[in-house]
């Protein structure tokens, strides 16, 4: 196979990846569409429902280490086609769960750990296949979490008017298999020729980590911290963007458009702040994208007036959107590609405590408070703070005899 025929279909693997974690996420985030009718028809408390959000989060961070380390060992073929297979499970024995728990099982914790097998993976997959415009590659790829709320939820909120939520649910289950199964034959491996020429770009380790290592170094702790923060902060503001600006006064179907605009602005700032890392660097991208995050929080204090929510959803979307993709290819470029499905796997475990949090922070602070000040004071606080750790990242690489014993 030649190089440019490699190259080529590294980007078939890149839109494999972009498609896996548009079904993945959407499914994940489409609760909020179910949450009302299932609430209606079941009796459920929404407390309860909205709970198995809570546990794809944290069950998705966990999983997420595990399916790198699979992926690292058998390949990442098996790994997503496992995920698709248990996705589209997850969403048929919901559809027909008869008690609150039973749901919560089916929803929260087999979609969890479905949702966890296509990120790190296909990020560390699309990265390996793609050099010279790596950051763009995942970025692609981690663009599919941003279309997903504009894909997975209407057609969600279609198939419930036309029908009802556990038809809904069933059809969506069966779509994910149709989609996700053939895609995962779509990915392979990249071909030994392209690890070789990476292998001798200047961005590449000049030693070869060890997972004991890796998780060891200074590098490990500060992308993992700052990825939690970086989520932690943005996902209160995120979740609860319009529950906020109904309380300023924005009426609810409009409120949405906020939220949606947001999305859109996510999609568009993954593809601008990768082509700039392929420009300027990763890190330094990242680093002026949390800072911009920062202060879009706190400006949310400030706003009351529709166009000022449109344009600060626009800035803020480009911004949190913008530098999810870059932790990935800063593991790639100081851990390399042999190792990268599990140390991304562990940072991105991480992200999703952060992910956990936020939602749970703002819904607590409104019931104490009975406003978001703190809640946007609080996020502003944490993204500062995410600044500072992402400063501290070093590329400098430490002798392998200073990390003790090299042990898999």
């Amino acid at each position: 196979m030649s190089k440019a025929a490699r190259f080529d279909y590294g980007w078939v693997v890149v839109g494999a990846g972009a498609l896996m974690t548009c079904v993945g996420f959407g499914t994940m985030l489409s609760l909020a569409v179910f949450l009302q009718p299932i609430s209606n028809a079941m009796g459920w408390s929404r407390a309860g429902i909205s709970a198995a959000a809570t546990l794809d989060f944290l069950c998705m961070g966990f999983a997420a280490f595990a399916w790198g380390a699979l992926s690292d060992r058998f390949g990442t073929r098996i790994v997503v086609l496992a995920g698709s297979v248990l996705l589209g499970l997850g969403l048929v024995t919901a559809s027909q769960a008869q008690s609150l728990w039973q749901f919560q099982l089916c929803f929260g914790v087999l979609i969890g750990i479905a949702a966890g097998s296509f990120y790190a993976p296909m990020m560390a997959l699309a990265s390996a296949w793609i050099d010279k415009h790596r950051s763009l590659a995942v970025a692609l790829v981690s663009a599919g979490m941003g279309v997903s709320p504009l894909t997975v939820a209407p057609a969600a909120s279609w198939l419930i008017t036309a029908y009802d939520w556990r038809f809904a649910m069933f059809v969506i289950g069966i779509a994910a298999w149709v989609l996700l199964i053939p895609a995962s034959f779509l990915v392979r491996p990249a071909p030994k020729g392209t690890e070789i020429a990476n292998a001798t770009a200047a961005s590449a380790p000049q030693m070869e980590w060890t997972v004991a290592q890796a998780l060891r170094t200074p590098q490990f702790i500060t992308l993992a911290l700052a990825h939690f923060a970086c989520c932690a902060a943005h996902s209160g503001p995120i979740f609860h963007m319009v529950s906020y600006a109904m309380v300023c006064g924005i009426a609810p179907l409009t409120a949405v458009t906020v939220y949606s605009l947001a999305g859109f602005s996510g999609l568009g700032g993954r593809l601008l702040l990768g082509v700039l890392a392929d420009r300027l660097g990763a890190k330094p991208v990242l680093v002026g994208g949390l800072l911009v995050q920062a202060l879009s929080i706190a400006t949310y204090l400030a706003v009351a007036q529709l166009g000022e929510f449109y344009a600060l959803s626009v800035v803020f979307g480009l911004a949190y959107g913008g530098v999810m993709p870059l932790y990935a290819v800063l593991v790639r470029e100081f851990f390399g590609a042999r190792i990268m499905g599990t140390v991304f796997g562990a940072v991105s475990a991480f992200a999703s405590l952060g992910m956990a949090l936020g939602p749970w922070a703002g819904g607590y602070v409104f019931d104490t408070f009975h406003g978001y000040t703190w809640l946007h004071a609080g996020s502003f606080a944490i993204g500062l703070a995410a600044v500072a750790v992402a400063l501290s990242f070093s590329t400098k690489r430490q002798p392998s005899l200073d990390l003790g014993p090299a042990t898999a």
